[in-house]
């Protein structure tokens, strides 16, 4: 677990995380699609303890993780559950739903109902962040490929371009903006910012 915390926070690092975080309300109910060990709710429940952050992940041994930091951190404005965020039906009960470098791991015919059920669950004006990996430019996404691959030995994944992944994003309900994020290593990160629409 070590090594896999130090790959995602060389990747994201501190100041992606705060660029990200900027788009999260303060206060209230927020969700955190594939949230895996809770490096990045831990993240922003410790920066606003205000915040009500809730993990879900499939891999229920990353949820135990989870669990286990948050109680050594002493939060109490952060719970994990096991689960499929496709089964999450709490229609308009989060304020902001965020998915970070999840989207090209999800199948591809999975991704559009996963989409429209993160709509029902949000406010008209309701935020949800996408970080994901663009196709282009190519050596950029081959590298990242190869990470995937180091990290996430027989998962398969599948990258979509950020214009295919704005125009389902837009179909699903939600006003749908970039924000550039510009790194030193060679990953091609794309932030979808997106409102949902009332």
């Amino acid at each position: 677990m070590r090594a896999y915390c130090w790959a995602r926070f060389g990747i994201l690092r501190q100041r992606f995380l705060d660029e990200i975080g900027q788009y999260l309300p303060p206060e209230g109910p927020v969700l955190d699609i594939g949230c895996g060990f809770g490096l990045f709710s831990l993240y922003y429940a410790l920066a606003e303890p205000r915040r009500l952050v809730r993990g879900v992940d499939l891999s229920r041994r990353r949820i135990a993780m989870a669990r286990r930091a948050a109680a050594r951190l002493g939060l109490d404005n952060v719970a994990y559950e096991e689960g499929d965020a496709r089964d999450f039906k709490g229609d308009g009960e989060v304020l902001a739903a965020y998915m970070l470098d999840i989207v090209h791991h999800i199948p591809p015919g999975a991704v559009r109902p996963l989409l429209a059920q993160l709509r029902r669950c949000l406010p008209a004006g309701g935020m949800l962040l996408v970080k994901d990996v663009d196709t282009r430019p190519a050596p950029k996404r081959w590298f990242t490929w190869a990470l995937d691959k180091l990290m996430a030995p027989g998962t398969p994944v599948h990258y979509w371009a950020a214009d295919a992944l704005q125009a389902a994003l837009g179909d699903s309900g939600f006003r749908v903006r970039r924000h550039l994020m510009v790194d030193v290593l060679p990953y091609p990160h794309v932030l979808f910012v997106c409102e949902a629409t009332g």
